[in-house]
């Protein structure tokens, strides 16, 4: 028995209920259910995978994604999404490293599809073939799927504090108990729809509560890529009742002038993390009667670790709630005893719904997970009441649009430059974004370099999202005794300077 068994549960109970809309087209249970059966059919016969394989997928949100997802499931390989805001030199060196059998390529991604699949050996599939072509397969239904829960089903990339991406590597159990802590989190049932925007390529995306609405039975609104128009226009027109919004998104709904007189009244709660979320903002949110619900976790931790509900959101601003239903924490200090409540101390996960490893990094694996506990790294404390708040983020990890950004990076591709001498990325807190990222640069003596050359550098070698939006030139970096860059008196100087860049698009 494997995850995709779901599908074909809610398509014997309700065949008929809409499980996904997207762009018009309306999927019910047993059309998801049989499309599922036909690309697994088409994964084991006309592609040979095999338990294990790895299969990628490149391209904006669509139902393929989930259609592909639960289809591995069954023949117990992986799934591995790209984040298509990333430059093809950055996908190329991730399909590099886990070696996938095949990648599906969306239409926009076409030729960078066909690059990447003629340079690397891999089988392509694109998404927008005829319907006759799946219509051929040999359907290989749950009852004969080879998957098992206890099987890797999710393969996620994250940067890391070196600048080399890991891939955690989630199980199908992973996915099933993080859908039932959302369950507990959402009072999720099978009357709900939930509108996703967010890039499924994040779990944050994906597991928070896209997988989840399916496996409760409800509805799934699906979004190619967020749009404020469509974001408003769906709410009301599908009585969305559930919806993942970062604070970035959140703040261009409430902009807009269409906030106040929206019918937003479907709304039972929006849900929002990745990053600490000013009370400003929760205070608007609430205004309009709509518990703002956060939720705390990691790539690693599928991400479903601590939450509110939405009958504690009034009275806990700035909490992350208290730990999952299905999860265990810690907070200990640097010696691994556990701190007491008010004391801050690193964040420790340990449950079902943790990672399994790194791919193909035993070292990293060992380092982070320790007799089954996640370190996450992460810096908080527990109010009297067990209500966890967020003291700190990694400290050199920047958190810009509800995306992670890890400065060692962008300083390992800007240290090729032969301009550049010495170069330190920070982040500064921004009204918009969170947090931007600041290049702080020494130039290499007698070189004439300003700040478009800096980031004409990073043009084709790094995602535009990663681009400083500021950069500082200093004749030297602080450094200490033990000639380590002293990066808060970078931040300092960071959020003093009126040295800036035009705002860049993303």
């Amino acid at each position: 028995m494997d995850i995709s068994s779901w599908i074909e549960r809610h398509a014997g109970f309700t065949p008929d209920k809409v499980a996904i809309r997207f762009e018009g087209e309306i999927i019910s249970y047993a059309d998801l259910a049989r499309r599922i059966s036909l690309v697994a059919g088409r994964l084991k016969h006309e592609l040979g995978i095999r338990p294990g394989d790895r299969i990628g997928y490149l391209g904006f949100n669509h139902p393929e994604l989930i259609i592909l997802l639960f289809a591995c499931a069954r023949l117990g390989a992986m799934v591995m999404p790209l984040a298509w805001r990333l430059e093809e030199a950055e996908h190329k060196t991730l399909l590099a490293d886990c070696a996938p059998v095949a990648l599906f390529i969306a239409p926009e991604f076409k030729d960078e599809g066909d690059r990447l699949c003629d340079s690397l050996g891999i089988a392509k599939v694109f998404i927008d073939e005829p319907a006759d072509l799946l219509a051929r397969c040999q359907a290989i239904p749950a009852i004969k799927g080879e998957g098992k829960y206890s099987d890797p089903v999710l393969l996620c990339y994250t940067s890391g504090a070196t600048g080399r991406p890991k891939g955690v590597v989630l199980d199908q159990n992973a996915l099933a108990l993080n859908a039932v802590n959302s369950t507990h989190m959402h009072d999720m049932v099978g009357d709900d729809v939930a509108l996703t925007s967010l890039p499924m390529f994040h779990v944050g995306g994906l597991n928070i509560q896209t997988l989840p609405i399916l496996h409760a039975g409800g509805t799934l609104v699906l979004h190619p890529a967020f749009d404020v128009a469509a974001t408003f226009r769906d709410i009301q027109e599908h009585d969305v009742t559930l919806t993942v919004l970062v604070p970035t998104q959140i703040t261009a709904l409430l902009a807009d002038e269409r906030w106040q007189n929206a019918r937003l009244n479907s709304l039972k709660v929006i849900t929002t993390g990745s990053t600490n979320v000013p009370r400003r903002l929760i205070r608007q949110v609430h205004a309009q009667g709509i518990p703002l619900i956060q939720v705390y976790g990691s790539t690693e931790t599928c991400p479903i670790a601590t939450y509110l509900t939405a009958d504690l959101a009034m009275g806990n601003e700035g909490s992350v709630g208290k730990v999952a239903i299905h999860c265990e924490m810690r907070l200990v200090d640097e010696v691994g005893v556990d701190v007491a409540a008010g004391k801050s101390g690193e964040i420790l996960i340990r449950g079902g719904n943790v990672m399994r490893e790194y791919w193909n990094a035993p070292e990293k694996t060992e380092n982070a997970l320790v007799d089954g506990w996640f370190y996450t790294g992460d810096i908080g404390h527990l109010d009297d009441n067990g209500f966890l708040y967020i003291d700190d983020r990694k400290k050199d990890m920047i958190i810009s649009g509800g995306e992670n950004i890890y400065p060692a990076e962008i300083e390992n591709i800007l240290a090729e430059c032969q301009q550049i001498s010495e170069v330190a990325i920070v982040g500064q807190a921004d009204e918009k974004w969170g947090e931007i990222v600041v290049a702080v640069v020494v130039p290499t003596r007698g070189t004439d370099f300003g700040e478009e050359d800096v980031l004409a550098f990073l043009d084709g070698r790094l995602a535009r999202f990663k681009h400083p939006r500021r950069v500082i030139f200093l004749e030297k970096l602080p450094r200490n005794a033990m000639g380590k860059v002293v990066k808060d008196d970078l931040r300092a100087m960071a959020g003093k300077t009126d040295t800036h860049l035009a705002e860049r698009s993303v």
